[in-house]
């Protein structure tokens, strides 16, 4: 039997996550990616125990490859510092079987691609179009097409073309009403090195997790219009965040504007009717894009290839269209209910009515810490692998 051959378009953690437990199964593996290399810029990403749990399906050590993952338990802080609620690290591994982790998504992605055979990345290489999806796929690209594909990944990301060329009725992406800044400070004299913690103003948020080797990931929100974008950053995050409790104003004395990434933040405005196409799947953001406010959109394209991968390795090579069926429906109410959720949970942490902060902040503080985590359990525990092979899942306030 001839080896099968899968092109991943896009090499963010859902298509590497793709790559790599295809390539552990047996498959060939070209990755295009439009970039033209690798890159070390980028923000963090907190890896929940669901996603943690779906690396270990697709036979990847996060901890042992990217040597950078630290635990990230998240608390929910007022701007004047008083905390809402907390999250018991202790609690979170005796109930999930481990804290969530933070890592850089750069690190991260380094890592997956060292356990791919070198130049299975083409880098500058976008997918234009699939051609004959259902019956040989044809992948076009600037650099060269790829025919007598058995498999198609699009795992290219939140503006997917592929995307839009296979459902064009769709509406696309729908802006949540707020637009986010990220970094990474480099380690630095000790100054600010907090636990994670998310704090909630009015219509503003600021997130600290700590990372490897002294590092700090910070992501800030806020109720902007679309398309919002400062003359100068550091001076709209100081007039912001500035007088918000330790240790934002002295991690904030450290950005480099121009290290700083800025994105508007956005869902699908109704999900895809499938995630699937004859020989061409979807994953990640360009089948299911959600906000960050579980922390889950990362966690759900790992998902999405630990459960392809396990299909596929079920079916034979005449298999694949049935596979690629069963894997959107198997993903497709999962990332639906999670992208509603996260929305949902938005509007609610974007309040900027003084009585409606109010009265959040005081039901957040009243809810008891078993109840709180006892609310994780659908996203930590909500992932099924297909065949009873274990459970996989994810984080509130974390931008991932």
């Amino acid at each position: 039997m001839s080896q099968r051959h899968a092109v991943v378009a896009g090499a963010g953690i859902g298509g590497l996550s793709a790559a790599v437990a295809l390539h552990r199964r047996g498959w060939r593996v070209t990755v295009c990616e439009r970039a033209p290399g690798p890159t070390a810029v980028g923000a963090g990403i907190v890896l929940a125990p669901n996603g943690l749990r779906a690396l270990d399906a697709i036979g990847f050590d996060v901890t042992g490859a990217a040597h950078r993952a630290v635990p990230a338990a998240m608390g929910l802080r007022r701007a004047d510092g008083r905390w809402l609620n907390r999250a018991d690290p202790a609690a979170l591994t005796a109930r999930y079987g481990r804290p969530p982790l933070g890592v850089h998504r750069a690190d991260l992605a380094a890592a997956l691609a060292a356990a791919l055979p070198d130049g299975t990345i083409r880098y500058g290489a976008p997918v234009t179009a699939v051609d004959d999806a259902e019956g040989s796929p044809v992948v076009r690209t600037p650099a060269g097409d790829l025919g007598g594909a058995d498999l198609v990944l699009a795992a290219d990301g939140l503006n997917s073309p592929l995307r839009r060329r296979y459902f064009p009725d769709h509406p696309g992406l729908r802006y949540s009403g707020e637009t986010a800044w990220r970094a990474v400070l480099p380690a630095g004299d000790g100054r600010g090195a907090a636990q994670a913690a998310e704090t909630w103003g009015r219509g503003e948020r600021f997130g600290v997790v700590p990372l490897a080797d002294g590092r700090v990931y910070l992501y800030a929100t806020a109720v902007v219009p679309e398309g919002y974008r400062p003359a100068d950053v550091r001076t709209e995050l100081l007039l912001r965040y500035g007088t918000w409790h330790d240790p934002i104003p002295v991690l904030l004395e450290r950005i480099d504007p121009a290290a700083v990434l800025q994105h508007d933040l956005y869902d699908l405005a109704a999900p895809l009717p499938r995630f699937h196409h004859g020989r061409l799947a979807w994953l990640g953001d360009a089948a299911h894009a959600m906000t960050p406010n579980l922390g889950q959109g990362g966690c759900q394209a790992i998902e999405d290839a630990a459960v392809l991968a396990r299909l596929l390795e079920a079916g034979g090579p005449e298999g694949v269209p049935a596979a690629l069926a069963a894997y959107s429906a198997a993903r497709r109410g999962r990332t639906e209910a999670l992208r509603v959720r996260s929305r949902r949970a938005g509007r609610i942490a974007a309040l900027t009515h003084p009585l409606a902060v109010a009265a959040r902040d005081l039901a957040v503080r009243a809810t008891p810490a078993r109840v709180s985590l006892r609310a994780l359990d659908g996203l930590f525990e909500g992932f099924t692998l297909p065949g009873g092979m274990g459970t996989a899942s994810a984080g509130v306030g974390t931008h991932a």
